[in-house]
């Protein structure tokens, strides 16, 4: 890693105080030095997402999957102190392998910065390093949002924070289906996050296709979206980012009644275990995963690699785009 090149995160807000650079693979360099098409994907899907073996498997495949849409892959972490936008094989086998890779939200990069340590990003951090280093579009699983019971708990995911402050466009497949959905758009509304169905007028719901709510708005191919994010983009009202939900083909979901049990029993036994805080999401899927009979990983990884093909078809569309649209 030490022969690549070193890129200054850039803003559209206040610099810091004191700049803070990247480390920046030359594959990705030189795509964002050209202007060419590339997406951000988060660590924690990798470090904390998926058993080990298979993360290193998928995060290969999720990386070819972008670049088979004529995008570049820009896997974001942060190693000894050193924020990394795109990995080389090494810092992904070590995102893959190390137990100790912390899991860092926004409000966390800075401290693991200062004080040297090596984390994996979440969707909230990804999006916010992603839009430092230029990076238009980003590609996840699933969102955080609201938490069930928040009314009492106040447990609100960064990532609807972030969504709503930094203008990168999403691919999700909704937000994760443990959580509470119809808060989790309506705080989306209220943030002024547009929220786009992919060929769709349902929001799908992680492992599920419909997660029971619509959407505002649909659009049908790569382009339409990209032209929404160029059009925000121009207009500069806000400088919300904005989501764009793909599902499951209904053939491929979780069966629901499946999927209905295993949050009943994943919630009853967060509880009996105390868990709290962002140990809640890794520990519920660990369970999910562990009770669906490989279920809930399969679903896992087809949405995933599928957004992260649909990101890729995106970011190449909006790099082309330039003036109003007609």
């Amino acid at each position: 890693m030490s022969g690549a090149p070193t890129l200054a995160l850039m803003t559209t807000t206040a610099p810091p105080l004191l700049p803070l650079p990247a480390r920046v693979t030359p594959e990705v360099a030189e795509a964002l030095v050209e202007g060419r098409g590339v997406v951000a994907l988060e660590s924690t899907i990798l470090a904390h997402g998926l058993p080990r073996g298979e993360n290193r498997r998928v995060a290969h495949e999720i990386e070819a999957a972008v670049r088979a849409s004529g995008a570049v892959p820009a896997t974001i972490a942060v190693l000894d102190g050193q924020v990394h936008v795109g990995l080389d094989d090494d810092a992904l086998d070590r995102v893959c392998s190390d137990d100790e890779v912390l899991k860092l939200s926004v409000r966390d990069v800075g401290v693991a910065v200062a004080l040297g340590r090596t984390g994996a990003t979440t969707v909230a951090s990804t999006a916010a390093l992603a839009h430092r280093a230029g990076v238009r579009v980003f590609a996840t699983g699933g969102l955080g949002g609201v938490h069930r019971g928040a009314a009492q708990t106040f447990d609100v995911s960064a990532d609807l924070g972030v969504l709503a402050s930094t203008p990168v466009l999403t691919v999700c497949a909704g937000v994760k289906s443990i959580l509470d959905v119809p808060g989790t758009l309506e705080t989306l509304e209220t943030m002024s996050v547009p929220v786009l169905g992919y060929r769709t007028d349902r929001f799908p719901g992680f492992y599920l296709s419909d997660s029971g709510y619509a959407v505002p708005w649909r659009v049908d191919s790569a382009r339409e979206a990209a032209a929404v994010a160029h059009a925000r983009s121009l207009l500069a009202t806000d400088s919300a980012g904005v989501v764009l939900a793909q599902p499951l083909p209904l053939d491929r979901q979780v069966d629901p009644a499946l999927h209905d049990r295993l949050v009943t029993e994943g919630l009853a036994t967060l509880e009996a275990e105390g868990v709290t805080g962002k140990d809640v999401t890794p520990r519920l899927l660990e369970l999910f995963h562990e009770r669906s009979g490989g279920e809930s990983l399969r679903a896992n990884v087809e949405l995933v690699l599928a957004n992260a093909r649909l990101a890729g078809e995106v970011a190449v569309e909006l790099a082309g785009m330039s003036g109003w649209p007609s």
